[in-house]
């Protein structure tokens, strides 16, 4: 009796044994779970806080206007039809794009090709990578009062190597037609290093496979370049372009402390007119319209940076 009963047993114990386990899995507070929760947790805290707050002031505090008396009021759009009637925003706006077009490709193609030139193991290649990722280390404030001493007019080293090779004294931050092209090469001097770690590493995930059957089937450099490396770094370039966007648009620190938004506007960036409005004219509404607007246009840019970059397939990149 007890071996029949035993062996009645066993297939009830057998069918009771995946339904505890699909339980088990099936229950979304398990240990491995809590932890994971535990560090995910602080970041979306952090997100919450230093991210998607500030996003949600600016777009509720843009809403409402402020009179001579500091009292604030609901105003609906009015911030925004008063900025739009302003020159001055409009001015504004076509610098920061105008800016924006010529950094972000100018910055990624010179951080891609610092990226191929350090990829490739030799003598100075840990050279190079130092001098390379060395501007990144500075503050962008003290990168703004570097080159603004040496690009002075007067005693300025640039300037008297320049009048030393009989091409003359150029003016930079004094001139219109210089300043914002000024602006650009000092933050592509700044940013290019940052920008190649992240390319770097984009460039050693790619499998060596690859181009050791592209070298056997007699494909040079370029092709393998224009077949291989950029299909494949797709990814790092999404990243990359969608991120340099996104902090060439709130590009601020040099303006203020160069040429506060001049000669002639020729450097009013947007973020520079935001910060003005809120610090010097302590309009918040129309600093907040700005900001609000700076944030379409990162969104909206980033959007089609990304739907660019998909692959074949039609994944986003």
């Amino acid at each position: 009796m007890t071996a029949l009963s035993d062996r009645a047993s066993a297939p009830v114990a057998a069918s009771e044994a995946p339904r505890a386990a699909r339980r088990r899995s099936a229950d979304p507070m398990q240990p491995r779970t809590l932890v994971l929760l535990a560090f995910l947790l602080p970041a979306l805290a952090f997100l919450v806080l230093f991210r998607l707050t500030p996003i949600v002031i600016a777009i509720g505090g843009s809403l409402f206007t402020q009179n001579l008396a500091g009292e604030t009021s609901f105003g609906g759009l009015t911030n925004f039809a008063q900025l739009f009637g302003d020159e001055r925003f409009w001015n504004s706006l076509k610098v920061t794009l105008i800016f924006n077009i010529i950094i972000n490709p100018l910055q990624i193609a010179i951080a891609f090709c610092y990226a191929l030139l350090v990829m490739a193991p030799g003598k100075g290649v840990t050279f190079f990578r130092a001098a390379f990722f060395l501007p990144m280390t500075l503050s962008t404030g003290l990168t703004a009062v570097l080159w603004n001493i040496m690009l002075d007019s007067n005693l300025g080293p640039v300037n008297a190597i320049l009048e030393g090779i009989g091409i003359g004294r150029q003016p930079f931050f004094l001139s219109e037609h210089q300043a914002l092209g000024t602006m650009i090469a000092i933050a592509t001097w700044k940013g290019c290093g940052y920008w190649m770690i992240f390319l770097l590493a984009g460039l050693y995930r790619i499998p060596g496979e690859l181009y050791e059957a592209a070298r056997i089937d007699g494909a040079s450099r370029w092709h393998q370049l224009v077949y291989i490396t950029l299909p494949q770094m797709r990814r790092p370039l999404a990243f990359v372009f969608v991120a340099d966007t996104a902090i060439n648009f709130l590009f601020f620190a040099p303006v203020y402390i160069i040429t506060k938004g001049g000669p002639n506007g020729a450097t009013d960036l947007l973020m520079f007119r935001a910060y003005e409005n809120a610090f010097t004219f302590i309009n918040w509404g129309r600093s907040l319209v700005l900001s609000t607007i700076i944030l379409v246009i990162i969104g909206v840019i980033a959007a089609i940076e990304l739907r660019l970059f998909r692959d074949k397939e039609g994944a986003e990149a």
